[in-house]
């Protein structure tokens, strides 16, 4: 229960917020945050208080897992000199990376929290923060 209390700003972010089917679970000292949101900006929003409990998100004691919907994005070129984009789970290079896209692929800008990262996602699904300065828009 000491974790639900740590994160309880952010878990009431995301119920408020309108995240659907969303799940809090405690497992082996790790809260886990499950859920899904069409709002890019909602999933910003639960990073930054993320990062406002846990700065640079070092304690390693959550797991947000908020998947965004893309209804309409807007679409962006990947513009790497020649190697993959890496695709992380949160805003930082810290965090771990769930996906690649290739250099001169498009990607779906699901948002923009801030200049350094977009929220985006792959033609296959992948979801995840990219360093804005590696994409171009169409």
């Amino acid at each position: 229960m000491a974790l639900q209390e740590k994160y309880a700003e952010l878990i009431n972010a995301a119920k408020t917020g309108g995240v659907s089917n969303l799940q809090v679970r405690e497992q082996d000292n790790v809260l886990y945050i499950d859920g899904a949101t069409s709002s890019g900006a909602l999933k910003d929003s639960l990073w930054d208080i993320y990062n406002k409990i846990d700065p640079d998100y070092r304690a390693g004691d959550l797991i947000l897992n908020i998947d965004a919907s893309a209804a309409a994005g807007t679409q962006a070129t990947v513009t790497t000199e020649s190697s993959n984009l890496n695709i992380r789970k949160g805003p930082g290079t810290d965090q771990p990376i769930v996906g690649k896209a290739a250099h001169g692929a498009t990607v779906t800008v699901v948002s923009r929290p801030n200049n350094l990262w977009s929220l985006v996602r792959t033609d296959k699904g992948e979801e995840g923060y990219a360093y804005s300065q590696y994409l171009t828009q169409q």
